[in-house]
């Protein structure tokens, strides 16, 4: 590289983003620290710890996102397919050598270090949905376009389910919202909106009672609109999708979902209380958010965190930490960093030249809003507890590098914008 490109390199690339991405990265390290601190081993340099180990996936991350900013643009368009079947292949290594954790078998042991093949499927399924728009420029109007898309997202999810990891899976419906940007219909989303409702609405209503309901429902949009046969067909078929739905949602939640999880459901809808069994964690995590009150209660002073009150604090449950020691403030300042990242990310996405770096950019922001949303959700017990960690915070080397790898890929498109039509 000649010193004329490495200035102009050095340029173009985001930096508000990478500052974003560094300020993340140390408050999580800080936080993982205070979540396993001990006065009598902790030291700053004990690589032996979670702590320890996190600042060396930091230093590893970093020289990782950088990498990827000295190689060409076009690589990550070219490989695409490639990446996305390599994510598939470990996928299914993992069902077969894959370690046991919490009853998910998404971990392959390498020596001392655990490789997740599920956090590497998310930008590599991004990049070939990135591919797949930029090269074919659907609209998903039709059958065709939806129907690939779909598989694009389908194939890794289902790998995923089989493991059986149902939050890291749920991600990946993140997807959507790329596409609806590229012209999928709000139908989609609003369908989407519907079986959440139902869902929550299966556990509360009995179905004797909900089947009439969605009759009357359809009865009556088909009775205000004006082309009333057309539409009666329609919402004769919906009705009968939304009954076997509902049919569906029963039958996977008493046959499929491992019981710890029909538990969670059940606690945050109000169906079960279970504070010294599944409910503990959220129990715990709420009690430390709250004890935090305005300011925290200061580095290293959270009783709930010293004592280890809650399980899994420097993973899943980071957000509590954040809470107890540093209070409302603290927790608004985090918040703040995310909302700021993800409109940064939608500005960049918006100004780029290309479709794939265009589609990419939404891909990223939409997969660490809903890690944001689904992991803070959890932590303050109105989401059912699926363990998935707060991106670039939580403890863990994959979680962390798949996610550095998301990110940079899309600042190395967006660095090299005017040259990567």
């Amino acid at each position: 590289m000649s010193t004329q490109q490495g200035g102009r390199f050095f340029f173009n690339v985001d930096w508000i983003t990478i500052l974003i991405y560094v300020a993340l990265c140390t408050i999580g390290f800080v936080n993982i620290y205070a979540s396993i601190y001990n006065p009598d081993t902790s030291t700053l340099f004990n690589f032996g710890s979670n702590y320890g180990k996190q600042l060396i996936f930091i230093i590893t991350a970093l020289v990782l996102g950088f990498s990827i900013l000295l190689l060409d643009a076009k690589f990550f368009s070219v490989f695409a397919p490639i990446v996305y079947g390599v994510t598939l292949l470990l996928l299914m290594v993992v069902l077969v050598v894959g370690r046991k954790v919490a009853g998910n078998q998404a971990w392959i042991p390498l020596g001392s270090f655990r490789l997740q093949p599920s956090e590497l499927a998310k930008f590599g399924t991004a990049l070939l949905i990135a591919r797949y728009v930029g090269n074919f420029n659907p609209k998903f109007r039709d059958i065709k376009s939806i129907f690939f898309a779909g598989l694009i997202i389908c194939f890794p999810l289902l790998l995923i389910m089989l493991q059986p990891d149902t939050g890291s899976a749920l991600v990946f419906l993140a997807f959507m919202f790329p596409l609806y940007r590229e012209g999928l219909s709000g139908y989609f989303l609003l369908i989407f909106l519907g079986m959440i409702v139902l869902f929550i609405a299966d556990f509360l209503v009995p179905i004797s009672v909900l089947i009439p309901i969605i009759l009357l429902v359809g009865g009556f949009f088909a009775y205000q609109n004006k082309r009333k046969q057309q539409m009666m067909f329609s919402m004769i078929i919906a009705t009968i999708v939304a009954v076997a739905y509902l049919f569906l949602v029963k039958f996977a939640y008493e046959k499929v979902l491992e019981p710890h999880q029909r538990t969670r459901i059940e606690i945050i809808l109000g169906l079960k209380t279970d504070p010294k069994g599944a409910g503990y964690n959220v129990i715990q995590s709420k009690i430390a958010i709250g004890s935090g009150q305005l300011t925290g209660r200061g580095f290293l002073e959270g009783t709930q965190t010293k004592y280890g009150y809650v399980p899994e604090q420097s993973t899943d449950f980071i957000f509590s930490t954040i809470g107890e020691e540093w209070g409302f403030v603290g927790c608004s300042v985090v918040i703040a960093l995310y909302i700021f990242l993800l409109l940064r990310v939608i500005n960049l996405a918006e100004r780029q030249r290309s479709t794939f770096s265009r589609v990419y950019g939404y891909c990223v922001a939409s997969i660490i809003f809903f890690h944001v949303f689904i992991n803070i959700g959890m932590t303050i017990g109105i989401i059912p507890v699926i363990g998935i960690p707060l991106p670039f915070i939580s403890y863990g080397g994959s979680s962390l590098w798949s996610f550095t790898v998301l990110l940079f890929i899309f600042l190395k498109l967006d660095s090299n914008r005017m040259g990567f039509i």
